[in-house]
């Protein structure tokens, strides 16, 4: 009867101007699903030249040679009989769109340009193009000569349309689509369309992923069909890490899942569903039925050509499976592992540099790195020769294959702890023991002779020298004094990043990791060019709380008992002296606020886009039962103090794996001033006036 269809998506490592390496992987992704019977092929979106290319998009070259990519599909052996569906950026009568170009048998079918763009967070997509407002509208595109002489096609359909094929209709959203109050996918599904399609570039936020499965679920759910969802993976030369989760859903309900986090470069779900469920679901739905029947058309395009096969009757179609989310804490030892490898392999390094002092923050680095290290070897396990190949030439052995992550992390990963006069020997221990049980090569060093010669030269010019506040010196002077040691640790860091490998014999250079995370960018507690100002930073959109978690997660996973102490220290930045041989600068006393005050804080401000103002009036409603209305007015006034002196450390803030919406990230995240009337006095006379 040709009821049961077989259909393909896939998750697919892209890096943007890659087109090589893309054209490779969308191949490799159609071989995969042709060799399972499938006879449809869903892609990510912007899959032919990379979803990041960011103002790349305005060259005429990247048009070009995403036309040369389609070309090189057109005429592959791989895509015949099976109806491909690609993403790349066109030009149509001088406007860029984002589009769909469906295609089968050296034939385009039809091109479908983006309606509702992201625009929002982390995307800039009107920047680069222009949406498609012409409902149910279709035009002639007339495609360039290359592409001419392989379809014999002078021109294709270009717009808001479905496919018709013998035995279903299709319909496309692309990505920001699926979010829109007003999805395509409802009124399509009113109109007969069957199988709904989502190419997606959608980037891993802590706690997200749900939100996207439920919404393909829900899509289908209230007006039945088949929606399939295709998302780019891994970093694509950015902050962002997009988290694959291609999927299948069938009437609400998942049928096919692919994986959220891992380092396979190509990823497809192939299923085989029914059709007549669709129908059957459909049937009982008086409402959704009375809706489909003044509902104005969409524009369909005849395709000749059947997703199922006439004899199908025992062909077995999938059942229902149960989704399987991760917790907070697997999400980060496994998302920023994955953007690490995706860095180190692209950018062609030997490995990591990592300033290790002994707290919670350098070492939850330590342990993505090391997480990272697990995937790499479980990778190769499984078979991946993408990931051994990296991996080899990373270590600069051909013959090597990684088997024991801390035998692997030695050969990647190396931890310095740099060491003065102020700090313990708790901290230096415990940076250590952690060393040991990760495997990392350990460097100890002292940096007190670059410190004072750096303050002998201040003296020598000025005849002053300052002093820190417990022997006497004021503020200022004491803040310098620490800033010096912050500063002469990120100056050592790259050298020791550039020539530990020299020193040691063996070629390239590393990475230098930063380790601040979201909430002390927030306020700005660090210094401007100390360890913070690295190369990447995988722990800059965490939040100290979800760091904490983080860390009891690898003591019970991954056996890291040196993290007990690490986790029971109070924080501290350790640039003051110390007081009979113990410590006694605190980050959260410096702060004047805790971490999780501060986390509260950042959430509002950005999430809840509350100014100083509102977020008082928030805050005396959520801090009631510890706080007295002045008490929250004086921590709101300090954050806001704190966040607006601060302000300009976040435009050189080393680039950060994207895991917090309240990221105060100044590149493209968080658009801000970053020289601020610091007095808010007209805010802050609005809240005295209501503590009075």
């Amino acid at each position: 009867m040709g009821r049961a269809v077989t259909v393909a998506t896939c998750a697919l490592n892209q890096w943007a101007l890659d087109f090589e390496g893309n054209l490779e992987r969308i191949l490799r992704s159609i071989d995969i699903a042709r060799s399972k019977g499938a006879r449809y092929r869903l892609g990510p979106e912007l899959e032919i030249c990379g979803y990041g290319c960011s103002d790349h998009y305005y060259e005429s070259d990247t048009l070009l040679h995403s036309f040369q990519v389609l070309e090189k599909l057109l005429v592959s052996p791989a895509t015949q009989d099976i109806i491909c569906d690609v993403g790349m950026p066109v030009l149509h009568r001088n406007v860029r769109y984002n589009c769909r170009v469906i295609f089968l048998n050296k034939k385009i079918l039809l091109i479908r340009p983006k309606i509702s763009l992201a625009n929002a967070g982390n995307y800039r997509e009107l920047r680069w193009f222009t949406p498609w407002s012409k409902a149910r509208h279709v035009e002639e595109y007339f495609l360039p000569r290359i592409i001419q002489e392989v379809t014999g096609q002078e021109t294709v359909p270009f717009g808001d349309a479905v496919l018709a094929t013998k035995d279903t209709c299709l319909g496309a959203e692309i990505c920001e689509e699926l979010w829109a109050p007003n999805s395509p996918h409802i009124e399509m599904g009113l109109d007969g369309v069957e199988i709904f399609t989502n190419s997606s570039g959608s980037h891993h936020v802590l706690r997200k992923a749900h939100a996207r499965v439920d919404l393909v679920n829900s899509a289908t759910a209230k007006n039945g069909g088949i929606y399939i969802l295709a998302n780019q993976k891994g970093c694509d030369g950015d902050r962002l890490y997009y988290d694959g989760c291609a999927m299948i859903s069938v009437n609400g309900e998942t049928v096919a899942q692919g994986s959220q986090f891992s380092l396979d470069d190509v990823e497809v779900l192939v299923a085989t569903l029914d059709l007549e469920d669709v129908r059957s679901y459909r049937a009982e739905i008086s409402s959704r039925n009375l809706a489909a029947s003044k509902v104005n058309p969409y524009p369909r395009v005849k395709v000749n050509f059947a997703l199922s096969c006439p004899d199908d009757l025992a062909v077995p179609t999938c059942m229902p499976v149960q989704w399987r989310h991760h917790s907070p804490e697997e999400e980060i030892s496994l998302g920023p592992a994955c953007w690490l490898w995706d860095y180190l392999r692209r950018s062609k390094q030997a490995g990591f540099f990592l300033p290790l002092s002994g707290g919670i923050d350098s070492s939850a680095t330590a342990c993505i790195v090391y997480s990272m290290c697990h995937q790499v070897c479980l990778a190769v396990k499984n078979g991946n020769a993408d990931v051994l190949a990296d991996a080899r030439r990373i270590v600069n052995d051909e013959t090597y294959i990684p088997e024991d992550p801390r035998e692997f992390c030695k050969r990647v990963l190396t931890t310095c702890y740099m060491a003065s006069e102020n700090s313990s020997q708790d901290t230096c221990n415990r940076a250590k023991l952690l060393a040991e049980q990760i495997g990392s090569y350990h460097i100890n060093l002292n940096i007190d002779a670059a410190v004072k010669a750096v303050v002998g030269i201040f003296s020598v010019v000025t005849g002053r020298t300052p002093r820190f506040s417990v022997y006497g010196g004021s503020s200022r002077e004491s803040l310098a004094l620490q800033n010096v040691q912050a500063r002469i640790r990120m100056v050592l860091s790259y050298l020791f990043a550039q020539l530990t490998l020299w020193a040691r014999g063996m070629p390239g250079g590393l990475l230098v990791l930063g380790s601040a995370n979201v909430d002390e960018s927030l306020c700005g507690y660090l210094t401007k060019y100390d360890c913070s100002s690295a190369d990447i930073n995988p722990i800059g959109g965490i939040s100290k709380t979800d760091l904490k978690n983080f860390i009891q997660y690898c003591i019970e996973n991954f056996q890291l008992m040196a993290l007990r102490s690490i986790m029971s220290a109070p924080p501290t930045a350790e640039l003051e002296p110390l007081v009979d041989g113990q410590v006694a600068q605190t980050d959260e006393a410096d702060m004047g606020m805790t971490y999780a005050e501060l986390s509260i804080c950042g959430k509002l401000r950005k999430i809840a886009k509350a100014g100083p103002y509102s977020m008082f009036c928030k805050l005396i409603n959520i801090w009631k039962e510890t706080f007295t209305p002045r008490e929250v007015a004086s921590k709101v006034k300090r954050f806001f103090r704190m966040y607006s002196v601060n302000r300009h450390k976040m435009t050189t803030l080393t680039p950060s794996y994207h895991a917090e919406n309240y990221s105060p990230d100044d590149n493209r995240f968080d658009l801000r001033p970053f020289l601020y009337n610091t007095s808010w006095s007209w805010q802050f006379r609005c809240i005295d006036n209501q503590v009075n």
